[in-house]
């Protein structure tokens, strides 16, 4: 995967790479949980890019809200976000601290395998996240 026009530090869009693989699968974003993209599919331009994760950011918080209002829980852990559009499916699920990885993918795609591949792709992430050696920061004063 090469790197997205108009995305810097894209540490992350690696592991978008076996989700785009799927079929019906167009775009996908890993994106903080205050809406700045993290990585980026690399069909996906930076404005686009930048405006679905600052709205994915947005309806996740909405989405928790909702579930708050309805559940009486104040602070409900959100699993998913599906979107159903005409033009096809939004994906959004949590992967890890302050982290969601979204998926665009057109009508025709299995639902199932999509989500599938999204939770291993997350699993993926935290490992190589936990396991990654802590970086000299020198010596303490």
């Amino acid at each position: 995967m090469t790197t997205p026009k108009g995305f810097v530090n894209q540490d992350m869009s690696w592991v978008l790479e076996p989700l785009m693989e799927l079929p019906h699968v167009e775009h996908a974003i890993v994106l903080s949980g205050d809406g700045l993209v993290r990585g980026a599919s690399a069909g996906l331009d930076r404005e686009a890019g930048e405006g679905a994760s600052a709205m994915m950011s947005a309806l996740q918080g909405a989405a928790r809200s909702v579930a708050a209002a309805f559940s009486g829980n104040s602070d409900p852990r959100l699993r998913q976000v599906v979107v159903d559009t005409d033009e096809g499916y939004v994906f959004a699920i949590p992967a890890g601290a302050n982290t969601v990885l979204c998926v665009f993918a057109r009508p025709q795609v299995d639902m199932g395998v999509v989500t599938h591949y999204m939770q291993i792709q997350v699993s993926t992430l935290g490992r190589k996240v936990m396991h990654s050696e802590t970086r000299d920061t020198g010596p303490r004063s």
